[in-house]
Parts: C-alpha cells; sequence; structure tokens
C-alpha cells in the first residue's frame, strides 16, 4: 500500500478544552478510512488537521504529513466553498485552466472531472449559480473542483448528510469510483450504512480520542443506536395554523426562470407536526423557505392563522417575523463568529419581542439548559462548539421568539444518532407542553415517522402523497414514497 497521508499524536486544545487528544492515522492511495463517532467526537477537526487547518486560537502538537499531492475537503455543507455569484462552469473552467492547454484541453479535464464525480445532466449543472443547486449537486460540484485541482487525498466531510436514500447511494458510488482512480478517501460519517459500503478501515472516535479502529465487522458500534422506524399516532387535528395555497415558485437561470415548486397546496394545524419529505433537489427546502419568508420568487398565498402573509421577511412585522422561525440545516453559518453563542440566543428575545437584556439572557439560559446545552459552552463563540451542540443553540434561539409555527429544515441530518434521538424527544416534549406548529423538514422517513403527524412526499416541485404519517409509512400509495421506503429497508453491503 502507498502511505499517502500520516497523523501521529495529534492533540489540539482550544481555551482550555482538549478538542483531539492523541490521535494517530494512515491514509492510503485508493482507500477509505472512516472516522466514526457521536457529535463532537473530534473527527472533523482530525480531518481538517490533514489541510493543515484549524479553529481560531488552537494549541496543536503532534505531527501531520501527507505526500503526492493536495488534499481535497469536500464540507457538510458544500455551499460555503463555493463562489455564490459565480456560474459553476465558470469556476470550473477557472480551476482546470491553471494547469495550462488550450479551450479544448480545459473543456476536456472539467468534462473528466464532471465524469468521476457522476454529476448527472452536467451541462444544465454548468449553466447555473451554487444556489441554484440542490445540496447533492453542490457537493458533487465541490468534489469535481478538489479533482480538477489534483487532489490525491479527499476529506469528505459527512457527505451523506440531509440527503435521501437514493441520492446517498449515488454518493456511495461517486466516492467508490473516486477511490478506484487511487484517490485515497478519508470518509467522516455517523451514517453507519454508507461506512459499510464503503470503508476498508474504520476509526472509531470518542471525546476526541481513537477508542477502536478496524474493519466494520470487527469493532463495537455501541454509540450509533439507530431511531426507531415505527411511526407515531396523529394527535387530533385543530384548526389551521400556516397554510400555503396555490404556491409555484421560481430560481432564475441565465435561461430565465425555472419552476422548482408546482400549485403545492399544505397546511399544518394548531400543534401539529406536518413532516415535508422527498429526496435531494425535490423542492422542500424551497417550500420550507417560501413559508418563512426566506424566497419570495413565487406566486400563490402563504397564511398565518387565515391572513395572508408577506412574501419577503423584509415585510414581516416583528410580530410575524416572531410567528414563524426557521431552523437552518447549517447551524455553524447562521451564527456570527465573531459572538458568544450566549449572546446571539439572547438576542432572539430582545428582537423579537422587546425583552431586556438580562431578562432575555436568563431565559436564553434556561432554554438552551432544556435543551442540553450547558449554558458555560454557550459562552464560548461558534468555532468551539460541536455541530450538535450549535444546532441545540440554533434550536433555542428560534424558540425565545415564542413562535406559533417552527419549521427544522433537516436539522438532525448532520448528528449522530443518539443526539439525532435526543433533539426529536426535545421537539416532541415541546410539542405535548404547547400549541407549537411544527414543520420537519427531512429526507428520512423513519426519522419523520417519530415525530410527524402528517407527512407530504414531495418529488420534482410536486406533492404527490399527503396523509398520516402512520399510514404513510406502512401503506404508501405513490410508487415514489414507495420507492424510497423501499431504499430504506435494503440493508448496507459491507465493503469487500
Amino acid at each position: 500500500m502507498s502511505l499517502v497521508a500520516h497523523v501521529q499524536g495529534l492533540r489540539v486544545e482550544i481555551g482550555g478544552r482538549v478538542i483531539v487528544d492523541g490521535v494517530s492515522l494512515e491514509v492510503n492511495a485508493g482507500k477509505v478510512t472512516a472516522l466514526i463517532g457521536p457529535s463532537g467526537s473530534g473527527k472533523t477537526t482530525t480531518g481538517l488537521a490533514l489541510l493543515g487547518e484549524y479553529p481560531p486560537g488552537a494549541r496543536v502538537e503532534g505531527t501531520v504529513r501527507t505526500t503526492g499531492g493536495l488534499v481535497g475537503y469536500v464540507p457538510q455543507h458544500p455551499a460555503a466553498a463555493l463562489n455564490p455569484a459565480r456560474r459553476v462552469g465558470a469556476l470550473l473552467r477557472d480551476i482546470a485552466a491553471r494547469q495550462g492547454g488550450g479551450r479544448g484541453e480545459i473543456r476536456q479535464r472539467v468534462e473528466q472531472a464532471l465524469h468521476l464525480a457522476q454529476i448527472p445532466d452536467p451541462a444544465a449543472v454548468l449553466r447555473r449559480f451554487p444556489h441554484q443547486l440542490s445540496g447533492g449537486q453542490q457537493q458533487r460540484v465541490v468534489l469535481t473542483q478538489a479533482l480538477l485541482q489534483g487532489a490525491r487525498v479527499i476529506v469528505a466531510d459527512e457527505p451523506t448528510t440531509g440527503q435521501d436514500v437514493l441520492t446517498k447511494q449515488g454518493v456511495v458510488a461517486e466516492l467508490a469510483a473516486v477511490a478506484r482512480q487511487g484517490i485515497a478517501i478519508v470518509l467522516l460519517s455517523h451514517d453507519l450504512d454508507v461506512v459499510r459500503e464503503l470503508a476498508d478501515e474504520v476509526v472509531v472516535m470518542r471525546e476526541g480520542r481513537v477508542v477502536d479502529r478496524g474493519s466494520i465487522s470487527s469493532i463495537p458500534l455501541d454509540f450509533a443506536q439507530e431511531v426507531p422506524r415505527a411511526a407515531r399516532a396523529a394527535r387530533p387535528q385543530g384548526p389551521v395554523r400556516l397554510e400555503a395555497k396555490g404556491l409555484t415558485a421560481k430560481h432564475r437561470t441565465a435561461r430565465g426562470a425555472v419552476d422548482v415548486l408546482s400549485r403545492i397546496g399544505v397546511s399544518v394545524a394548531v400543534g401539529e407536526c406536518l413532516a415535508l419529505v422527498g429526496r435531494s433537489g425535490s423542492g422542500k427546502t424551497t417550500l420550507g423557505r417560501c413559508l418563512a419568508g426566506l424566497h419570495s420568487a413565487y406566486d400563490g398565498t402563504v397564511l398565518l392563522d387565515g391572513s395572508p402573509l408577506p412574501r419577503s421577511l423584509r415585510s414581516r412585522s416583528r410580530d410575524q417575523l416572531a410567528a414563524v422561525q426557521y431552523v437552518f440545516q447549517d447551524a455553524k453559518a447562521s451564527f456570527d463568529e465573531r459572538r458568544p453563542v450566549l449572546d446571539q440566543v439572547a438576542r432572539s428575545a430582545v428582537r423579537l419581542r422587546g425583552a431586556d437584556g438580562p431578562d432575555a439572557r436568563g431565559a436564553a439560559v434556561r432554554t438552551l439548559e432544556e435543551l442540553g446545552l450547558n449554558a458555560c459552552l454557550a459562552e464560548r463563540r461558534p468555532g468551539g462548539l460541536s455541530g450538535g451542540e450549535l444546532q441545540r443553540a440554533a434550536l433555542a434561539r428560534a424558540l425565545l421568539a415564542e413562535p406559533r409555527v417552527l419549521i427544522c429544515d433537516e436539522i438532525t441530518s448532520g448528528l449522530d444518532p443518539v443526539t439525532r434521538h435526543a433533539i426529536l424527544e426535545v421537539l416532541a416534549r415541546l410539542r405535548e407542553r404547547t400549541d407549537l406548529s411544527l414543520v420537519f423538514i427531512t429526507h428520512d422517513l423513519a426519522t419523520a415517522g417519530m415525530l410527524a403527524d402528517r407527512m407530504a412526499v414531495l418529488d420534482a416541485g410536486r406533492v404527490v402523497e399527503e396523509g398520516p404519517a402512520q399510514r404513510l409509512i406502512t401503506e404508501p400509495w405513490h410508487a415514489f414514497t414507495r420507492a424510497l421506503l423501499g431504499a430504506v429497508a435494503q440493508p448496507a453491503r459491507p465493503r469487500q
């Protein structure tokens, strides 16, 4: 085997908190090394060390060596690695041009990289801006960038986060194809099905340390108990709280506006949970953003307690802003890196409810602790918290507005199963104690089934099936819903 990266005795400390403690790792060409562990275990910090990147203010000990070329990085939230002001084609051609050659050579390099990254309909993708792509498409574009730069090691950070089971199968095929080219893959993941299919070696981390390593069949995975797949029984339905009527949303492209939602009609009642389910690119996030006023390019009407809501967030009153709160999938990107998390959570009560500073801070501390986040941790800046901790903080910030509707966009998809289950239990308790209405956007029918009273399944911008969660999981009517459930039911095959 050809060693392309080596980590020895890595220790990373931030503000007196040890994030990674004595980690050693070998990465070989053409092999997939998976780092797994619960949220906050240190796997992302270890993966970023291969790129020579560490959190601000970190004290670092140990050695990290790479040989034979660049280390590429595919982040958990790939939009952050793409220039939002440039079309994908221009981004990729600029990277390919750095190696020299004429237009024909540059075009050929781009085409080869797109093929290796397994991007469907590449011509259409090249014409679009990053925000016009689904999360899965953005991820493939970032991978294409790394391949064009000549990366010999790819660090893939939670590459299946926010992806439906059908798209996950494409991610597995994509990374396996890259490994077959002799490129090393370091896979950071809590998704054990993907790990089983891809990994040659598995390294288990907990609290910053390596606690086990070996093949997927030789190590205990007790930290990763799966969320039960049984659906909950629906609660009695009350009056309608939030409703979309005839909603058709568009994205603007170089060739004009493209419909991403077509004549959508959905509603959520007082105290009810509606799950919006579908594969990557189905339109479920765009629908959630329309409801929240974050995407104003749509026709149709959104009603709150029977009254129309302005399309744009900027046109909504303070009461309307407080009433409908949105929790983003990428919790880290939703916080200001320069300010303590606790201050940002408390500001929600000040800005939207008119609370004074001390009262808002006290409410923030109580809410954070109820969600399982210690106030001392929340005094840190976002870079000092794990993804799971930041997601709890983002949820607390939204709750401090005392919303009538909470829209959660894939908020559990980047978390390990234990943390995911804990967040779902928190949301379930909130709904039992209050009349909070919840719109839960997810690719995962099983997770939706734990929380949702009703589900709406989206495909290609349309609702193809809607009904009680229990019925959709046990007796789906539409072929697409059956395909999603069938893909979930297929057991992962360990890599040979």
